[in-house]
């Protein structure tokens, strides 16, 4: 799997995962949390499946 998401955006990802993960914990129960579970992974792991389908890269190129 080849890195194909920018830094700035892994970190977004991770941030906003993280804020939807973290609605599990705090406030009332819902499912918000399974959807911060993308994101976080998508994130932490710099590849992101729809992207590789469609042809997207934000890397910066070498």
């Amino acid at each position: 799997m080849k890195k194909n998401i920018h830094p700035v955006e892994r970190v977004i990802r991770v941030v906003v995962g993280l804020a939807l993960v973290s609605m599990a914990f705090v406030g009332p129960a819902n499912l918000w949390f399974l959807f911060g579970m993308v994101p976080l992974l998508t994130g932490l792991v710099g590849w992101c499946p729809p992207y590789q389908l469609f042809g997207i890269s934000t890397c910066p190129k070498k």
